[in-house]
């Protein structure tokens, strides 16, 4: 491994209740770091299985020099693989995503099937073994239609995020919902101001005004999601009663343990039932069992690059991956149910326009943030108190940037 001396002295400085020092959010050195080291010993949030919804679907997860073919097999079961050929290491897959019968090498045809295994390979000496020449597979766990992957050779135990998660998301059963949208937004700023910018509601009265339709921010650092929307306590109470009859509620999940998933139950503003312009369901086909809608949704945030809103008509998941020190890629992905139809149960432009307007409002808000980062005049600041799940994503990337930095790592 290359020597990171110099990450490992700015992690060194680090303060809790503090942002990071600057070298880590604007050089070189600590993208490369992020991209050839720390993020590839921990698990990263790539799709969903609506992404690989028929067997030889396929989809292209890119991280730096790595890239990752997630593809469903004639067996139902979803696989990662290195998009590369085992042959002479050409790229197999240059597509982000599409469907296909077999994978096939374009520069010499070596052919491989949906599992990895080598099926034809022309020429080769005699004794050649096709079983010992098949794609390399990648780790890759689904959490209740999550699909995570890990680059490492050994990942680091998933078991408990994955129970947690794919409990509280399985009345939306990922299965049966198909991509109805997908945005790639590439931000001028680096990946973990992008993700600390989501971890925080602080500053969304005075830059959302689409999302504040159904959002208020309770929930996102302005205390546990059980305190409601309201600061009457009868009020709550009622609210939480109420989602405990429907059996929908779960308790907060809030990085247990020093685990890296919080999953909560919350309620949504203004009797909106799902994140729209109006507020209005953005399709006519629930997701849910419960027969009507409801102003509620369940937001998964997992570190170090993902966040998750189910609702009761439909479901935007976001990714976020480092393209260079000052350059991120913001997936944002909508669901629907498998059944609607777009035109008639769903329109592309209303199921997408309050994430679409937040965001461009984020992403001005995170580059004006990487701005100012990389003057002479930055140094940490203090993080205001309802920016706690902020501090909760710097210390997981302090952390686990630390372990990777071991020896023994």
């Amino acid at each position: 491994m290359q020597n990171f001396d110099s990450i490992a002295e700015l992690l060194n400085q680090d303060r809790r209740g503090y942002t990071l020092p600057q070298g880590l959010y604007t050089s070189e050195e600590a993208f490369r770091f992020d991209t050839e080291v720390m993020l590839k010993k921990v698990w990263l949030y790539a799709c969903t299985v609506a992404h690989v919804k028929k067997p030889g679907d396929y989809f292209v997860f890119d991280l730096a020099n790595n890239s990752v073919i997630i593809t469903r097999g004639r067996d139902g079961e979803i696989r990662a693989f290195y998009n590369t050929c085992t042959h002479r290491g050409a790229k197999l897959c240059e597509a982000q995503k599409g469907s296909m019968a077999r994978v096939m090498c374009p520069y010499h045809f070596w052919t491989f099937g949906l599992d990895g295994k080598l099926i034809v390979a022309r020429g080769m000496p005699e004794g050649f073994d096709k079983a010992q020449h098949g794609l390399r597979e990648v780790a890759l766990e689904n959490v209740g239609g999550l699909i995570f992957i890990c680059l490492a050779d050994n990942p680091p135990p998933i078991d408990r995020a994955k129970a947690d998660i794919s409990e509280a998301i399985a009345l939306y059963d990922l299965s049966k919902l198909k991509v109805a949208a997908q945005d790639d937004l590439y931000d001028q700023a680096n990946w973990k101001l992008v993700m600390e910018n989501n971890r925080e509601c602080y500053h969304c009265e005075s830059n959302h005004p689409e999302l504040l339709n159904s959002l208020n921010g309770a929930g996102f650092g302005r205390g546990n999601p059980e305190e409601g929307l309201s600061e009457d306590t009868d009020a709550v109470a009622k609210e939480t009663a109420h989602w405990k009859e429907l059996g929908i509620y779960r308790d907060l999940i809030e990085f247990p343990d020093n685990w890296w998933h919080r999953v909560a139950r919350l309620g949504l503003a203004h009797g909106a039932v799902s994140q729209t312009l109006d507020g209005k369901p953005a399709s006519k086909k629930l997701i849910w069992p419960i027969d009507h809608a409801e102003p509620t949704s369940i937001s998964v945030w997992t570190h170090p690059n993902s966040w998750h809103h189910f609702m009761c008509d439909h479901v935007v998941s976001f990714s976020v991956v480092p393209v260079g020190p000052d350059k991120t890629l913001v997936r944002t992905t909508w669901l629907v149910h498998e059944d609607a139809v777009e035109g008639e149960d769903y329109t592309v432009e209303n199921l997408t326009a309050v994430w679409k307007a937040t965001n461009q409002q984020d992403r001005k808000l995170a580059e004006l943030n990487h701005a100012g980062i990389g003057t002479d005049g930055y140094r940490p600041g203090l993080y205001a108190v309802e920016e706690n799940l902020v501090d909760a994503f710097k210390t997981f990337y302090v952390e686990q940037s630390k372990l990777a930095l071991e020896p023994s790592a």
